[in-house]
């Protein structure tokens, strides 16, 4: 039998279909899985890895990260990239659209894309995808183009951009956005991206049900009048009045028009992105059963797993949809606990401090949104997942499986199985650390998670069997590739 490039032995493996980990070595060859069986390390390999006892799991699918958008696109790809692989991501499926922020340019995609295809070539350390918006007409008429000439099978709408800035209020969206003129970013954009996304699956029916569309739900004109009562209120300050400023019946609000809106134009493949609050994840669950015929899925950050408006550290915790109070945490992880909860993931947004915060520093209002956190998301979800009873297995499904399989990518990611490739993440689950921003890989330089005590850590991570962190240590030279989905 010909030599393995690679065995890792003395491991338990999170495989398919069980609940616990199973005593099995990991077979590779040309960054696949080939074996997965106990004894391999009697047999010839050019690298055999000991384990240590530790866990195997899936490499993380985190299918929500924003890498360019507060720092250079190529700058991103690199640190961000090593942070996701300090967490166990493999994987990472990062949102891009035109407009401010990112690549700060406007126009066709056919243009712009290729740009961020070159921007990111050659400088991650883990493989990734991208998510595209279609901001104006133009767009939507890209989109099967962009699904087959670029493999890009997963689309976005940001539901408050018509009305409310991506901090706070705005007049002036056009010019945020830089769509043409005379056109606009409202509910009837909305219905007809979701008609232009049904077209292309419509003309692509082998691969239709890995065409889908993500959205993210909340309100502008609720948001609006309620920073407005906040601030005039003057009582909350800090996250506690972002959270009073965007609350959830504004999420909940959204994800019924939006359900709706997918109702109306026959689209059945939704993904509701970040739902953060109780209310939020009720009414996704009563449009479910109101439109069964609509393939929802629901996703929810890990940082609004492990982080609570009142505990978080300090105004760096600033996110869209918030940070909620610790009821709303508690809501997520039964919904999550029940199987309500589709997956987990970091929303990865690396937003340095000089830009972050405003002057006053502690405004939560002049702060600009979102935070780092592929680098905890692993580790959190099962140091968090284990102290409530959530299976190993379950933990993977959340974290690589169910996203893998619904973003295009479940023929080669997203599970430890025979013919996949070889993403792994080494989890030692009895190691005790505590959070500190100063050990990340990223170059943001707090974490609303400082001082979490964490119990399980990412030692190790293999991206298509490349080790691209050892003992801790991320190294090497970038192996991450771009994923034409659906891949085979």
């Amino acid at each position: 039998m010909t030599e393995l490039d690679l065995i890792i032995t003395n491991v338990s493996v999170v495989v398919p279909g069980e609940a616990e980990p199973q005593p099995l070595d990991i077979g590779v060859r040309d960054g696949r899985i080939v074996r997965l069986e106990a004894g391999l390390a009697a047999e010839p390999a050019a690298s055999v890895v000991d384990g240590g006892g530790k866990v195997a799991f899936p490499g993380v699918v985190d299918a929500h990260q924003h890498w360019g958008i507060y720092n250079p696109l190529a700058e991103d790809a690199a640190s961000e990239s090593r942070a996701s692989a300090q967490g166990g991501v493999t994987t990472a499926i990062t949102y891009m659209r035109t407009g401010q922020y990112y690549l700060n340019k406007g126009g066709a995609y056919a243009d712009f894309f290729p740009e961020v295809l070159s921007l990111t070539e050659g400088r991650a350390m883990v493989d990734y995808a991208y998510h595209l918006a279609p901001m104006s007409r133009e767009h939507i008429a890209e989109i099967p183009d962009l699904v087959g000439e670029h493999g890009v099978t997963s689309f976005k709408i940001f539901m408050f951009y018509g009305g409310h800035g991506l901090h706070g209020r705005s007049a002036d969206q056009s010019s945020f956005l830089m769509t043409p003129e005379g056109e606009r970013y409202d509910y009837a954009h909305f219905e007809f991206v979701m008609r232009g996304i049904q077209a292309a699956r419509e003309k692509f029916p082998e691969i239709a049900d890995q065409i889908s569309l993500s959205l993210h739900c909340e309100t502008a004109e609720i948001m609006t009048a309620y920073t407005q009562l906040v601030e005039e209120d003057g009582t909350l300050s800090g996250l506690p009045a972002y959270h009073a400023s965007r609350p959830p019946h504004s999420e909940g609000l959204a994800v019924t028009i939006a359900s709706y809106l997918a109702h109306e134009t026959e689209l059945p493949t939704i993904n509701l992105l970040h739902l953060t609050s109780r209310k939020a994840v009720e009414a996704a669950l009563l449009m479910a059963d109101a439109f069964p015929h609509i393939d929802f899925r629901r996703e929810v950050t890990v940082g609004h797993l492990l982080a609570d408006c009142d505990t978080a550290h300090g105004v760096g915790g600033k996110v869209n949809p918030p940070l909620r109070p610790r009821e709303d945490v508690e809501a997520l992880w039964a919904y999550l606990i029940d199987g309500k909860i589709d997956w987990v993931v970091s929303d990865h947004a690396c937003c340095k401090e000089e830009l972050k915060f405003g002057e006053p520093k502690d405004d939560v209002f002049l702060a600009k949104s979102g935070f780092g956190g592929a680098e905890y998301l692993l580790a959190g979800m099962v140091s968090e997942g284990t102290r409530r009873g959530l299976p190993l297995g379950r933990v993977a499904e959340l974290t690589a499986t169910n996203p893998a399989t619904r973003y295009g990518l479940g023929a080669t990611k997203g599970s430890l199985a025979i013919g996949k490739d070889a993403d792994i993440a080494l989890v030692d689950t009895a190691a005790l650390w505590t959070v500190h921003a100063a050990d990340s890989e990223s170059t943001q330089e707090y974490t609303p998670f400082e001082g979490a005590e964490l119990t399980a850590k990412v030692t190790d991570t293999f991206v298509r069997g490349h080790r691209v962190m050892t003992d801790g240590v991320v190294g090497g030279e970038p192996v991450g590739r771009y994923l034409r989905r659906p891949t085979a």
